[in-house]
């Protein structure tokens, strides 16, 4: 069943659903008499004498010079062959996918100045599985992700690469067996479908669904975690955080309290607990990935509206009937907000890795064994799965720099200053990995330290989290090949099924608040 996309009003729930589940997707046949007045206007700049940026120019440094009418068809095939400059690993593709669904939506606007058929083209891809190979570098997201988006077009004109029924094609014959026919670009077309931040946006939201996956996580590890070492819940009272009045701090908060009411291992230490203060890593939990949910909540609200956008140049300007040269191609929203969560994976990580540690010390961990084995000495136990998380959190913070302050000028100086947004968005996903594994071994650390305050129990959502953890992971203990063990651990996060499990859900819309 193809999903139906309303261009300028598509959340970004439905765009996840899309690209998790491999799902075709269409665009509301309303918008085609928008589609096709701009595309008028388009052919009708083209057959006039006055330059137009795009329909009858060169681009960028060359836009002065004038192409004659009868080389357009030419101007808009040389663009995408030229522009076909991508490097490094093919972009996957359910996210190269969800590019083209973006793309759509930029179309779909009616400023782009396309023909439908060329609209359709896309959507027939999408419905026969006909992937461009896409290479996942060569972007400074500036007039567009221009190498990345030229390869997806490369291959709507019969040209460079495709993925069909799992294999890789020259892009005619990838269409040809699908029972697609390859365009012919005219006027404009060729820029319209390379200039956008289709490429940067995509991978971007792809990194805001697996961060989101993880900070859920992370609140039902945190709980673990904070049972296994008899912490206290009492951070944890509601009146604290509402006098601070952050919303995702607020909302951490009650979930974890909720996760670990009803705990024995809690009730037995509520009177006579002589520590005053725990670390901060249990301490703060609500307050670190509280403000890390807030930071990804804005991140998603601003790339909600960049999937809607129209982001390629010139703009077809019907009601005015102009065609006009902007910059909305500029892609230093979306930077941004990949930045912001590449900050929000760093830290959520970053806490995490310190209870992990935690857990592991004896000299802190309140009585639970040396690196959580029955036999510290002859057994090394989660010894080096927690040096494992020190490096990979390391290895977050350095990505986590931002990279939308690293313009660099192109194109001879005509682009003197790009967003970086490519490379800030593509970083998500191993950042992302990473994090999967640093709450992985949290999950497998606290599992450990719970079963070790046996014959007390944890709270029911907990045991839940706990019993799941075990139908892939069996208790340690005694040293073994701890390889697997971290992996099932890795995709017990990535998956949500750690937090589904324990009953936790969280939505992006702020409506568990």
């Amino acid at each position: 069943m193809s999903e139906v996309l309303t261009p300028g009003a598509t959340g970004l729930t439905q765009l996840e659903t899309i690209w998790r589940h491999g799902l075709p997707a269409t665009l509301d046949g309303a918008v085609k008499p928008a589609i096709e007045a701009a595309a008028a206007l388009v052919a009708k700049a083209a057959a006039g004498d006055e330059a137009v940026y795009g329909v009858n120019t060169g681009f960028g440094k060359l836009a002065s010079v004038k192409i004659p009418a009868r080389d357009v068809a030419a101007l808009q095939r040389n663009l995408i062959l030229s522009h076909c400059c991508g490097v490094g690993e093919p972009l996957d593709i359910p996210t190269t996918r969800l590019m083209m669904v973006l793309k759509l939506l930029s179309l779909g606007r009616g400023a782009s100045g396309v023909v439908w058929p060329t609209v359709a083209l896309i959507e027939g891809m999408l419905d026969k599985g006909v992937t461009p190979v896409v290479p996942d570098q060569g972007s400074v997201g500036a007039s567009g992700d221009l190498a990345p988006l030229a390869h997806m077009a490369a291959a709507m004109i019969g040209e460079g690469e495709a993925w069909h029924d799992g294999e890789r094609l020259p892009g005619q014959e990838a269409l040809r067996r699908a029972g697609l026919e390859p365009i012919v670009l005219g006027p404009k077309e060729g820029l319209a479908l390379i200039n956008g931040t289709q490429f940067s946006t995509a991978c971007a939201l792809v990194g805001l669904w697996g961060a989101w996956r993880n900070a859920q996580a992370c609140i039902v590890t945190a709980a673990m975690s904070t049972d296994a070492i008899m912490g206290s819940t009492a951070p944890l009272v509601d009146e604290i955080h509402t006098l601070r009045g952050h919303r995702g701090q607020i909302a951490v908060a009650r979930m974890q309290s909720a996760l670990m009411t009803g705990s024995e291992i809690r009730e037995s230490h509520r009177e006579g607990d002589t520590r005053v203060q725990d670390p901060y890593c249990i301490r703060c939990q609500a307050q670190v990935s509280g403000a890390a949910i807030d930071l990804l909540r804005r991140a998603g609200e601003v790339l909600e509206v960049e999937a809607n956008a129209v982001t390629d140049n010139p703009l077809v300007l019907v009601k005015e009937g102009r065609i006009v040269s902007g910059g909305n191609f500029h892609a230093e929203p979306v930077g941004f907000a990949a930045d912001q969560i590449a900050l929000a994976i760093a830290e959520i990580g970053a806490i995490a890795q310190r209870r992990v540690a935690l857990m592991v010390d004896p000299t802190l961990s309140f009585d639970l064994p040396p690196f959580l084995t029955p036999e510290p000495g002859l057994n090394s136990g989660l010894m080096i799965a927690e040096v494992t998380t020190a490096a990979l959190m390391s290895e977050n913070k350095h990505m986590a720099n931002p990279c939308t302050t690293d313009s660099t000028p192109t194109s001879a100086n005509q682009e003197d200053h790009v967003s970086m947004a490519a490379h800030a968005a593509r970083r998500l996903a191993r950042m992302n990995a990473n994090l999967n594994t640093i709450l992985g071994v949290e999950a497998i650390c606290a599992a450990q330290g719970i079963e070790f305050r046996a014959p007390l129990k944890t709270s029911a959502p907990l045991q839940a989290a706990v019993a799941r953890l075990r139908n892939d992971i069996p208790a340690i203990e005694a040293d073994r090949y701890l390889a697997p063990d971290l992996q099932s651990g890795v995709r017990l996060i990535g998956s949500g099924a750690l937090a589904e499990a324990a009953g936790l859900t969280m939505t992006l819309d702020m409506g568990d608040i």
